[in-house]
């Protein structure tokens, strides 16, 4: 006879639970439906949930352990843990220098074209020891995790070379084990042209192609491939080509699509089955058909766009009224957007992209955990998923976009622990 599960963890008086139980991902309309619970409680066993429901159910079902703790979440609003689904967290040096000279009128393809953007940090990546990129990439991690975020996908691409892309990737793998948010690997070789290689396009893919991506797979380095499909990097017969041979390889696919201009990124994302296309603020209406119709999701990226003071933002209505599967994240990385605050891109795309809050809850847990492939995995309160849990200190979930540029967190708990914030 098999023993019950019992309670390690009671969360009582929750005021609102966002369970976002119901389908994954959500589009249109059921963006908006939350799974919203009021006067709630959740009880979890170990590192998963074991039940969520009013206060009654909870309390009167749930077999408490000797040892459970209970937290009295005093009415305030408790969501699944955030999920970060485009970040470039791996890197030494910062470029505020860059952010001053946009200001003074430079746009981001010229500093580029200068020698700055991406192969500046390139340039430093590769001369910096492994020890200072752990260190300083867990000082945006701790961050992140003190934002509300339990689980992130994180990108090389500021190696563009064989050794310091593999060296990108170990730093996550070995962060991935000692810290608390778990990080998702994402190969990003074809993230620029490198220096030595910017008049040789085809010599460097055919170093993608032939070197790194077969090391990538085999030491298990990385889950998706990704790619800058932009005018000026990438086009669209080498992106094809690329992320051709990464799909035949066993990796997943993933594209900085439609930016800067309309390409036909978010078409050939949807071609090749891609599990996202992110950024797409100049996507064209055949791009928003095809992703709706291949179910590849839209991580849109709006904390990129207020970084380079730009006018325009992804088109977010359009795609949701389309049936695209909206996720935001923050595209955390050194140049174009240095922010590790996912609820700060929840007001922007209120503010911007006329969000509403249920919507960007919907776009911040369920459906960036189909950003990652992670379906029915992440994202949601539901028995048996991980307890990946935040506690806000609000008590109506609208408040989130509303209440900008604050950390509104109480207590984060991953897989059942209290991490940030006392226990009780």
């Amino acid at each position: 006879m098999t023993h019950e599960k019992k309670a390690t963890l009671l969360i009582t008086n929750i005021g609102q639970l966002i369970t976002m139980e119901g389908p994954a991902p959500r589009i249109g309309s059921q963006l908006k439906d939350i799974g919203l619970i009021e006067n709630a409680g959740i009880a979890v066993s170990g590192d998963e949930i074991l039940a969520v429901g009013t206060s009654d159910e909870i309390e009167g079902r749930a077999d408490l352990a000797e040892s459970c703790k209970v937290i009295d979440a005093d009415r305030a609003v408790v969501s699944p843990g955030l999920i970060d689904p485009h970040t470039h967290p791996v890197f030494s040096r910062t470029r505020e220098e860059e952010f001053e000279m946009r200001l003074q009128g430079k746009s981001y393809m010229e500093i580029a074209e200068s020698g700055g953007g991406i192969r500046s940090s390139v340039r430093d990546l590769r001369t910096t020891d492994k020890s200072v990129l752990m260190e300083k990439t867990k000082q945006r991690l701790d961050r992140m995790l003190s934002y509300g975020v339990t689980t992130i996908e994180a990108k090389s691409g500021y190696g563009l070379s064989v050794e310091s892309e593999i060296k990108q990737l170990e730093v996550i793998r070995d962060l991935n084990a000692v810290h608390q948010i778990d990080l998702i690997p994402t190969f990003l070789g074809a993230h620029e042209f490198p220096d030595e290689y910017r008049d040789r396009h085809d010599e460097y893919i055919n170093i993608i192609n032939n070197e790194m991506i077969p090391i990538v797979v085999e030491n298990k380095l990385a889950e998706f491939s990704d790619i800058f499909t932009e005018e000026g990097v990438y086009t669209i017969e080498e992106s094809r080509a690329v992320q051709t041979v990464a799909k035949k390889a066993g990796l997943k696919l993933k594209f900085h699509a439609d930016e800067l201009e309309s390409v036909g990124g978010g078409e050939l994302a949807a071609e090749l089955g891609a599990i996202s296309a992110d950024h797409l603020v100049y996507i064209s209406d055949n791009g928003i058909k095809a992703m709706a119709s291949a179910g590849t999701i839209a991580v849109l990226l709006p904390g990129t766009t207020f970084s380079l003071a730009g006018k325009q933002y992804a088109p977010a209505r359009k795609m949701i009224e389309s049936g695209v599967a909206i996720a935001l994240s923050t595209d955390c990385n050194p140049g174009s957007s240095y922010s590790e605050s996912l609820p700060f891109m929840a007001s922007l795309s209120a503010l911007q992209m006329k969000m509403t809050a249920a919507e960007a809850f919907s776009a911040i847990t369920v459906n960036a955990a189909c950003a990652i492939d992670r379906a029915g995995q992440l994202g949601q309160l539901k028995p048996g998923l991980p307890a990946d849990i935040v506690i806000w200190d609000m008590n109506d979930y609208r408040e989130l976009p509303y209440h900008y540029a604050v950390n509104l967190v109480r207590k984060v708990i991953k897989q059942g622990k209290v991490v940030i914030g006392r226990t009780p």
